[in-house]
């Protein structure tokens, strides 16, 4: 089969992520969610996507509006696509299920991650986590409370994605706990 690490499984082609159901819809719902902070961020300068894309020149602001102006249209749509590819992962993973009760949410579900679409997994989850940090005012790791109840998303979105990087790093026959 594979090797299970952390959580998600190293496949021939690709990664498999275990999730219950309602963590797929709970994704669902942020991606829905980012994708419409994302299009509003054409038009709204907004605190968590300027996370996503720093200001390059902080010290000229010219040469800054003149780059994001020639990067911002193709980061947006790579960003959308990389939507798009885990939205189609999840969608696959659940098929028509909906956890129309409590217990029903709590079935797994094997999100697939083809080798290719690993990249925007990455993206993605790294992306969310960015814009949550900047909602909820975190900047280092003295800024975040454990026991705050609005973190739990955001420790959510970090547990998925060190299980993919520690899934990959597996994969690529990399030892995780020596580059920490």
């Amino acid at each position: 089969m594979g090797d299970d690490t952390a959580g998600a499984t190293v496949t021939g082609g690709g990664l498999v992520l275990p999730l219950a159901l309602i963590e797929v819809g709970h994704l669902l719902d942020l991606l829905d969610e980012f994708v419409t902070v994302l299009e509003d961020s054409q038009h709204t300068a907004d605190a968590g996507t300027t996370a996503l894309a720093p200001d390059p020149y902080p010290d000229d602001r010219e040469a800054s509006a003149a780059f994001r102006e020639a990067t911002q249209t193709a980061i947006l749509e790579r960003r959308l696509a990389d939507v798009g590819t885990v939205r189609a992962a999840l969608a696959e993973a659940v098929g028509d299920a909906t956890p129309e009760h409590a217990g029903e949410g709590l079935q797994a579900a094997r999100v697939i991650i083809a080798d290719p679409d690993l990249d925007a997994w990455l993206r993605t989850l790294t992306a969310l986590r960015l814009v949550l940090a900047s909602r909820l005012g975190v900047s280092g790791a003295d800024d975040h409370d454990p026991e705050d109840p609005r973190f739990g998303v955001y420790d959510w979105l970090g547990f998925r994605l060190d299980q993919l990087v520690r899934a990959a790093d597996a994969r690529d026959g990399l030892d995780h706990e020596t580059w920490i």
